[in-house]
């Protein structure tokens, strides 16, 4: 900018707090297969959003997983969500194959294809699974995938006829992103007439989506009642002031659960978690919902001359959502500050600058202790309570 002007010029300052925008996380994505599907409505292999969840059971015909899966996220409302289709191979391993899928000519297949949904949709699935299709291949690769785009998976304990084999399952995981669920629920198929195993993970995925949008995501998916089934593939046994059960059994493991009491309902709050920091489903989800939220909140900063101001400005704007999210009880506390000792005259002239903040974020309440005592004390003043 040249200093000879003869006349008046305004310089624009922009300073100040920006408001910063919880991400979306009511959205799903999973893979699934249906042969009899409207390729036109869902091609092999490519991202599809529905904004319609009901509309589009229309186009996913009746067999394979893709109209079952629709039909549980339809029952717990209407989500953002990303389908992709994949094609049914000649045995259970040629599909899983599909389902893991890969890149073919320069374009993503099966499960990788969900990582694609973001530049062409701008939204980002954050609830994901395959259900009916998750055999432990097929686990591995969501949890991968899970890491990668800071999201969560619900999973089957695969081919588990028992809650043993349900419990040993799970020690295949050390994922944080990753909920093993065992056993399936049962619900009545129009198609056939008759009761069919409903895969729990399914009713997971839109349950998950209805509580993120109805409470948050601060809010685990355990205990809350599961629309549109009728029964438990096997029977678990359920107590709630009893903790020798086969549900206690099973959370013991982190394992989630079904119940049945006013309702049928997810009984679990853990994750695979090998770190105890993050072994609940809203420990790990608070953690994924911050860090995309102050990331993406903060593009704006990226590249502007970096004044003591900046970094003021973006100390207060943080500080500003972590008060926003402890009053609406999101969290239990927080705050962000500006550490000198991570910010040395050396990294902030190679232009790298640290914010520090950190939070707590709320535990669901898992084991609730009454004491009770019996007393003598209120017979002392039988007498004057019979005068009252």
């Amino acid at each position: 900018m040249s200093d000879y002007h003869h006349g008046v010029r305004v310089i624009e300052i922009s300073e100040g707090t920006r408001p910063i925008r919880t991400i979306e996380t009511a959205v799903i994505g999973f893979v699934a297969t249906g042969p009899d599907a409207d390729p036109v409505r869902f091609p092999l292999n490519r991202p599809v959003l529905i904004t319609d969840v009901m509309g589009a059971l229309g186009a996913a015909g009746s067999s394979g997983t893709l109209p079952y899966v629709l039909d549980a996220i339809k029952d717990h409302g209407s989500p953002l969500t990303i389908v992709v289709r994949v094609e049914e191979g000649e045995d259970m391993a040629e599909t899983t194959s599909n389902v893991i899928g890969g890149v073919v000519d320069g374009r993503k297949t099966g499960l990788q294809a969900l990582t694609a949904a973001k530049a062409m949709f701008g939204v980002q699935p954050r609830i994901l699974g395959a259900p009916g299709l998750d055999s432990l291949p097929v686990a591995t690769e969501l949890a991968a995938i899970a890491q990668l785009t800071r999201s969560f998976a619900y999973v089957s304990a695969w081919e588990c006829e028992t809650m043993e084999a349900a419990a040993l399952y799970r020690d295949n995981f050390g994922h944080r992103e990753i909920m093993v669920i065992w056993p399936d629920f049962v619900n009545w198929d129009t198609v056939a007439n008759a009761d069919r195993t409903d895969w729990a993970t399914a009713r997971a995925l839109g349950l998950r989506a209805q509580i993120d949008q109805d409470v948050g995501w601060h809010k685990t998916l355990s205990n809350v009642p599961v629309n549109g089934v009728t029964g438990i593939s096997k029977d678990v046994f359920w107590d709630l002031q009893s903790p020798s059960t086969d549900a206690g059994y099973l959370n013991a493991a982190d394992v989630t659960t079904l119940i049945n009491n006013k309702g049928y309902r997810f009984w679990g709050s853990r994750t695979c978690s090998a770190d105890p920091l993050f072994a609940f489903e809203s420990s790990t989800r608070t953690a994924q919902v911050l860090a995309e939220t102050m990331a993406e909140a903060h593009f704006w900063a990226v590249d502007k001359p970096m004044h003591p101001t900046l970094a003021r400005d973006i100390v207060e704007g943080v500080n500003a959502k972590i008060r926003e999210l402890v009053l609406n009880q999101y969290l239990i506390g927080g705050g962000a500050w500006f550490d000198p000792a991570k910010n040395s005259k050396e990294q902030l002239k190679d232009g790298k600058l640290t914010i520090s903040y950190d939070y707590t974020p709320v535990p669901p309440l898992e084991n609730l202790m009454f004491e009770q005592r019996i007393t003598d004390d209120y017979l002392i003043d039988f007498a004057a309570q019979m005068a009252a």
